[in-house]
């Protein structure tokens, strides 16, 4: 079925079609939660709740195009993930530049597996991570995820910038240990 197939089939309450919609998502919408949430317990549970979100509410989802319904699916995730987070107050904003770059060469990912990224992306302190995924993955400017989150254009830039940080120190170390 193409994108298109299943939506009209989810509209129309196939449950073929939902079964297609969730084979063909679940994977990325288990990593983006994972990339939020960090635990899996609460990914899973977050997952669940997203799809039904997406099931009933498929009439406000207009398609514009191959992989218009992964991105509606992402942002459905990504904003219950944060819910979620603020739900049981784990955003944390840290103000500790304690990581340094050893150098202003950014580490080269290329032989680094990207579920060791998102395994990294995940282990990220909480703000840290909201604030990586959102600017990343989500495309947003720091005046939106500072809207969003309820904090300041500069807190949300240096937010990302000491994720930045981390992750390079991360893929630094994994690289050390795997260059045997």
């Amino acid at each position: 079925m193409t994108e298109l197939q299943i939506v009209n089939g989810v509209k129309n309450g196939d449950r073929k079609a939902m079964r297609e919609m969730y084979d063909l998502l679940a994977g990325t919408a288990m990593a983006t939660a994972v990339r939020y949430l960090g635990k899996c317990d609460d990914c899973r549970d977050v997952l669940q709740d997203c799809f039904l979100k997406a099931f009933t509410r498929i009439e406000d989802f207009s398609y514009r195009g191959a992989g218009s319904l992964r991105a509606w699916m992402t942002r459905i995730v990504a904003n219950e993930s944060i819910n979620r987070l603020k739900q049981q107050s784990h955003i944390t904003f840290l103000d500790t530049d304690d990581v340094e770059l050893p150098d202003d060469e950014p580490p080269d990912i290329v032989h680094v597996p990207p579920e060791e990224i998102t395994r990294m992306i995940a282990s990220l302190p909480t703000g840290y991570r909201i604030v990586f995924n959102q600017f990343v993955f989500e495309h947003k400017s720091h005046k939106e995820i500072a809207q969003s989150l309820g904090i300041k254009e500069n807190s949300s830039a240096s937010q990302l910038l000491r994720a930045k940080r981390l992750l390079a120190k991360m893929i630094q170390q994994y690289q050390q240990n795997h260059d045997d």
